[in-house]
């Protein structure tokens, strides 16, 4: 199976909407499944921002949802998931209860506040605009929905911090099955090529001149700083105020307890890709998502998984530009 987009929309019944405030600087994300999927998640960070993430354990009763919300705003931008909640009640999409059917829109939300305006956040009409404006053709990248206003390489504060955004891809994984992910990246740490393990965005050790990637002592090296006894008072004060929040999918069959499983293993991917990961002053969660009905060993969908997930995260920094007075990778 060929990808049309590389993007997680290549999973069938996978729809993807964004709402961007580029003034601002936030926005917010919904990965769509009108039939609703079977899902899972992890929380590895230490300073998550979270909603109904409890339903998805394996052990509690409703077994589907019907979108994920990922946003900016910091907890206030949990508020935008009641906007998704609308638009799926509209499309009498939802859990039925009997009195009436309530749409399951688990969410995870970044700390964008330090960038753009504090006082504008994702909300209830930001979630519907998303969610109302997603398809199955979705594939944009960089400086949009929860990647509006995000950042990597904060250990010297936003002044020394760079551009980030959200990215995604999608993975044939044999057999007729295909992995997804999509990944809204606001770090505390460094983003890696895990090949070379050379850092592509991150902290800089200079706000002099123009970007010039692969110049000398341009970067930091957040973990490398951590060593340092610089690195150890700055990390005193450092922003708290980081995650890492992302979704894969795939059209294999999966239980509650398989879409667990992969959501857990979906973080080796973010480890592989940015130093250090899942620190105390992050909040990474992945949601997994499955559609569809493909055998596959839930060990095979993981592993994909972690790899999807690595490179949506490289492509989030790859495709962010410039906004805010940060440098990024993108031009134009």
């Amino acid at each position: 199976m060929i990808p049309m987009f590389n993007y997680i929309t290549d999973i069938p019944e996978i729809e993807v909407g964004h709402a961007s405030d580029t003034a601002a600087l936030t926005g917010c994300t919904v990965v769509l499944c009108r039939k609703g999927a079977v899902g899972g998640v992890d929380v590895r960070g230490g300073a998550p921002g979270t909603r109904e993430t409890d339903l998805l354990n394996p052990l509690n009763l409703v077994e589907k949802v019907h979108a994920i919300l990922l946003a900016g705003g910091s907890a206030f931008g949990l508020d935008a998931a009641g906007g998704v909640m609308r638009y799926l009640e509209e499309q009498e999409i939802g859990f039925e209860t009997g009195a009436a059917k309530v749409p399951i829109v688990p969410a995870a939300i970044l700390f964008d506040l330090a960038l753009g305006s504090a006082s504008i956040r994702p909300d209830a009409e930001m979630g519907y605009r998303a969610a109302a404006s997603a398809s199955a053709d979705s594939n944009l990248e960089g400086n949009v929905g929860a990647g509006t206003g995000a950042s990597v390489g904060k250990i010297f504060g936003m002044k020394s911090a760079m551009k980030s955004g959200l990215g995604s891809v999608s993975i044939d994984a044999g057999g007729g099955v295909m992995v997804g992910a999509l990944a809204a990246v606001n770090a505390f740490g460094d983003v890696v090529d895990p090949h070379s393990g050379e850092i592509i965005a991150g902290a800089r050790s200079t706000q002099l001149g123009p970007l010039h990637l692969g110049a000398p002592g341009y970067f930091a090296n957040t973990q490398e700083t951590m060593r340092t006894f610089a690195g150890r008072t700055v990390l005193g004060f450092a922003t708290k105020t980081n995650t890492v929040i992302g979704v894969v999918a795939t059209n294999a069959r999966l239980d509650k307890a398989g879409a667990t499983k992969v959501a857990q293993m979906a973080h080796d991917g973010l480890a592989r890709a940015i130093r250090p990961a899942h620190t105390m002053l992050d909040g990474d969660t992945i949601f997994a998502l499955s559609t569809g009905n493909k055998n596959a060993d839930v060990t095979t969908v993981g592993a994909f998984a972690a790899e999807a997930m690595m490179q949506a995260i490289m492509r989030a920094v790859q495709e962010a530009g410039p906004a805010g007075s940060l440098p990024g990778l993108k031009a134009g």
